[in-house]
C-alpha cells in the first residue's frame, strides 16, 4: 500500500470517510450491529452494489467489522470498530451544524 501524505488532519479524515454514503453508514451503525438488509433500509437511496463497495472500503480501513455467523441461513452483521466509533463521535458536531443550517443549505441554488 502506498504511503499517503496529508496536508492536515481534515485531509486525512476526509480520505478515510469521504463520499456521500460512508457518513450515513457510520451514523446508522452508531446504535449497534446491523445485518445487510437492515443497513440498506437504514440508508435510503443507496443501491445494493454501492453499499457492498462502501462496506468493503470501510472494513479495509478499519472503520467497520464484518461478523459472519456460520448457520443456515447464513447471517452477516456489520458493526463499528473502536476506530469507527471515534470517527462517528467526531462527526456529531458536523451533523449538528448541518441540522442547524439545513434550511439555508437547501436554499443554495
Amino acid at each position: 500500500m502506498k504511503k499517503r501524505s496529508y496536508t492536515c488532519g481534515l485531509d486525512a479524515a476526509i480520505d478515510v470517510m469521504g463520499g456521500k454514503w460512508k457518513g450515513l453508514i457510520l451514523f446508522s451503525l452508531g446504535d449497534g450491529p446491523l445485518r445487510f438488509g437492515e443497513l440498506r433500509r437504514a440508508v435510503p437511496g443507496i443501491s445494493e452494489r454501492m453499499l457492498i463497495l462502501q462496506l468493503r472500503e470501510m472494513e479495509n480501513s478499519g472503520l467497520v467489522h464484518r461478523e459472519v455467523y456460520h448457520q443456515v441461513p447464513p447471517k452477516v452483521e456489520y458493526s463499528l470498530t473502536d476506530f469507527g466509533r471515534s470517527l462517528n463521535t467526531a462527526l456529531v458536531p458536523l451533523g449538528e451544524w448541518g441540522e442547524a443550517n439545513m434550511d439555508r443549505i437547501e436554499a443554495i441554488p
